[in-house]
C-alpha cells in the first residue's frame, strides 16, 4: 500500500491506527505489506506497541487490538473442562459459537511448563472453519494433544442462557467433563 518505508514510530502508529480501525483480525504479512518491511519487523513493532500497554493479541488469525471494556454489556465468562479427540475439535468449536459463545482460548496444565495457554478467538463458524485450517495447513498440533485430550476454554457469551445451553449440547456430545466425571 505505502511506496516507500514507513521508519520506527511513524510506522507503528499508522500499524496501530489500521489495528483499531480493523473489524477482523489482521495477519503480520499484511500489516508487512502495508508497511513495506519485513514480517519480523511487525512482529518487533508489535512487541514494542504491547510494552507501551496497548492491548494487542495474536491469534491464529492475525492481530487483533481488543477493545476496551464495551460499556453497552458486558459479557459474562466461564471456564469450562473438555476432553475430546483431535478430530472432535470441530465439533466442539461449532457447538460453542452457533450458541452465540465466544470460544477467547485453550488452557492446559503441561507437566513440565505449567499453565500453557493460547488465543484462540473464535466466535462464528467461518472464524472456526479458519482456525481448524491453520491448523492443517500448518501441521500444527492442538495443545490438548498435550494432556490426552484435556483441556480448558474461557468462554464468553451475553447471556447466561447461552452459556448452559452450549455447556448441555457439550455434554450430550460427550466433550465436556463435569465433576461427577472424576
Amino acid at each position: 500500500m505505502n511506496s516507500g518505508k514507513l521508519l520506527g514510530e511513524e510506522r507503528r502508529n499508522l500499524l496501530l491506527d489500521k489495528l483499531l480501525k480493523a473489524s477482523k483480525p489482521i495477519t503480520g504479512g499484511e500489516l508487512a505489506a502495508f508497511a513495506n518491511v519485513s514480517r519480523q519487523v511487525i512482529v518487533q513493532d508489535i512487541s514494542l506497541l504491547k510494552a507501551k500497554n496497548h492491548p494487542i493479541i495474536a491469534t491464529s488469525q492475525g492481530y487483533v487490538y481488543l477493545e476496551k471494556n464495551k460499556q453497552d454489556q458486558p459479557l459474562l465468562e466461564r471456564l469450562i473442562a473438555c476432553k475430546h479427540s483431535p478430530s472432535d475439535t470441530k465439533e466442539e468449536l461449532t457447538i460453542l459459537v452457533d450458541h452465540g459463545v465466544f470460544v477467547r482460548d485453550v488452557i492446559v496444565e503441561h507437566p513440565v511448563y505449567g499453565e500453557l495457554t493460547a488465543s484462540i478467538r473464535v466466535g462464528n463458524r467461518i472464524e472456526v472453519e479458519e482456525f481448524i485450517k491453520k491448523i492443517s495447513l500448518n501441521k500444527a498440533s492442538y495443545l490438548s494433544q498435550l494432556t490426552e485430550g484435556l483441556h480448558l476454554h474461557t468462554l464468553q457469551a451475553d447471556s447466561i442462557d447461552k452459556l448452559d445451553r452450549a455447556c448441555h449440547d457439550l455434554d450430550k456430545a460427550g466433550i465436556l467433563v463435569k465433576e461427577e466425571d472424576n
